[in-house]
């Protein structure tokens, strides 16, 4: 299964939150009540958002943390690439055929690549502004796209359905 962790989940989330007001400075205490997260981890995910650009310090009595850019500027694919490392869905594609033993003989790595090009573009074609609107439902998908609450349980967040 190709998932993003938990804590790019809710980095996501942060600055989906901090999108619908721009800006705006938002605190870590603040951010981690309207997202029902621990401070300490929304507290480590700003730092690392703000060491990678997306985010600016604010220090002082009305300090806390902004958006580096607009909203419509800042991407998908920025985010996991800031708390993940690169978008890379196998090691040849990250560190080149010749981190394979079996690269000699391989007839998908081309394929991983051509794979992992289209998920990257996908996701660098998706701004916080995105993630910061109720959705709008793929076609044929029956859901409903509401925005649900979301209850952290300690480990991740589940949904009320």
């Amino acid at each position: 299964m190709i998932r993003i962790n938990r804590e790019t989940d809710y980095g996501i989330g942060i600055l989906s939150l901090m999108a619908r007001s721009p800006g705006e400075r938002f605190n870590a205490a603040w951010l981690a009540e309207n997202r029902g997260l621990p401070q300490p981890m929304v507290s480590k995910i700003l730092k690392h958002l703000a060491r990678a650009g997306l985010l600016v310090s604010y220090r002082g009595a009305k300090g806390g943390y902004g958006l580096a850019r607009e909203a419509n500027r800042i991407t998908v694919a920025e985010v996991i690439t800031a708390l993940e490392g690169p978008i890379s869905l196998t090691e040849c594609v990250e560190e080149g055929v010749d981190a394979c033993q079996y690269s000699n003989h391989c007839t998908v790595s081309t394929n991983w690549s051509r794979i992992n090009t289209v998920v990257r573009k996908a996701l660098a074609g998706i701004t916080l502004e995105d993630m910061s609107e109720p959705g709008t439902p793929v076609k044929g998908d029956d859901r409903q796209s509401a925005v649900h609450p979301l209850e952290f349980a300690g480990v991740r967040y589940v949904s009320d359905h």
